[in-house]
């Protein structure tokens, strides 16, 4: 079988000092203060994150996926047992896409790709949950980035229609991933420009479209400037609001980082909403995901709102693994997700590869299309009753102290 995009980068002579002294779950601490690094002084001098200069541990999820996973200081990026960085299959391994999702463009792009992404089985959950409500299993993706809300949403068979992302390399990723897809709607353009916002709008007049989904920027959002020509703050914003507003889609969902809570003491998401129920749709309380909660190896949070045109109120997704509900499998590890994976050095892998790796757990069973979702929960379901299961004597007299 043919594996793709599992390439190491490389690592500096200083760098290469620093990772020998580095174990599973250690971080800048191990490294002796005998190495030369500027860095590293300013961070013993002021602090810093344990996740810098990290090493990831086999038995627990991977910290979160970042753009430069590719770096060493970046965060916890450094393989549990060969002395390399992840690779970059292995990057979205940890971020729940498939093997058969194959990134392109140059390297550097790919990180961004990756780290920039919702995971898969993250978008997974919230199409699963939106899926009874439904009368059109169809999506409009906008900031689509290198695909991952839309590769959820196919994992429980909706319809993508269209998809709009500025950024070329990552738009190549997505549309080599979507061959099935109406080309034409795939536009790798500006959202901003009348043209394209109008190419989109006009899927809706031959088909029916259930959702609009994206992750456009909120964090300069003024409900005091959004009657503004002027203020440019609410842009992008402004123009998936006014996709939604012309489309009128049975569901949207917002995605967006967790700091978008925060923003104005919470105001930022009031408004969102207040906007939103001016053209007649109902928009649920934000819903905070933690992935691994999900099934992604991966410790990340994400925040989710999502609007309806008729008065539906949404739930968060039923957690699927949890660190401490006993009924519940453990989060998905990085053991789980990428032990099977053939072995490299540093700086060594090429883009595609002949390999013949078998898979070590039922999440690597799922990354290679062997079982779908539902089979892949239900193995991991049975593994986690039989190591949880109590050990009861046949003949108790044998063992008296359990009887």
């Amino acid at each position: 079988m043919k594996l793709y995009n599992h390439i190491a980068p490389g690592l500096s002579k200083l760098e290469w000092e620093m990772v020998q002294h580095i174990p599973a779950g250690g971080n800048w601490k191990n490294i002796p203060e005998y190495i030369p690094s500027q860095r590293l002084v300013q961070i013993r001098k002021n602090g810093g994150r344990t996740t810098y200069y990290g090493r990831l541990e086999w038995d627990k999820p991977a910290y979160t996926i970042t753009t430069h996973f590719n770096r060493l200081g970046n965060s916890s990026n450094l393989h549990p047992e060969q002395q390399r960085m992840i690779s970059i299959r292995e990057g979205a391994r940890l971020q729940s896409f498939p093997d058969n999702y194959i990134f392109w463009g140059t390297k550097t792009s790919q990180y961004k790709q990756i780290g920039n992404a919702v995971p898969p089985l993250l978008a997974r959950a919230i199409a699963e949950n939106l899926a009874i409500h439904l009368e059109n299993k169809t999506f409009i993706d906008l900031f689509a980035g290198a695909g991952g809300m839309s590769a959820g949403f196919g994992m429980e068979n909706f319809e993508l229609l269209g998809a709009l992302e500025i950024e070329k390399n990552y738009f190549e990723t997505f549309k080599k991933n979507h061959l099935e897809t109406n080309q034409d709607f795939l536009i790798t353009d500006d959202i901003t420009k009348n043209e394209v916002k109008n190419k989109i709008k006009s899927i809706a007049n031959t088909q029916k479209v259930g959702l609009i989904i994206g992750g456009p920027p909120c964090q300069g959002f003024s409900y005091a400037g959004w009657r503004n020509p002027e203020d440019t703050r609410n842009q992008l914003f402004k123009d998936f609001f006014e996709i939604v507003r012309d489309v009128r889609p049975e569901f949207f969902v917002m995605e967006n980082v967790t700091g978008i809570l925060t923003i104005r003491n919470g105001q930022v998401v009031k408004e969102i909403a207040e906007v939103f129920s001016e053209i007649g749709y109902y928009v649920n309380i934000p819903l905070k995901l933690n992935a691994e909660n999900y099934g992604v190896p991966q410790k990340r949070r994400r925040i989710f709102i999502i609007g309806s045109l008729k008065n539906i109120k949404i739930k968060a997704p039923q957690i699927l693994f949890s660190e401490n509900e006993q009924n519940l499998p453990k989060p998905i590890t990085v053991r789980q997700a990428i032990y099977g994976l053939p072995p490299l050095q540093t700086g060594e892998g090429i883009f595609e590869i002949e390999t013949n790796y078998v898979a070590t757990s039922a999440y690597e069973k799922l990354m290679m299309n062997e079982i779908d979702f539902q089979e892949f929960y239900c193995l991991v379901k049975s593994e986690n009753q039989s190591q949880n299961k109590i050990f009861i004597p046949s003949n108790p007299s044998l063992f008296p102290n359990l009887a």
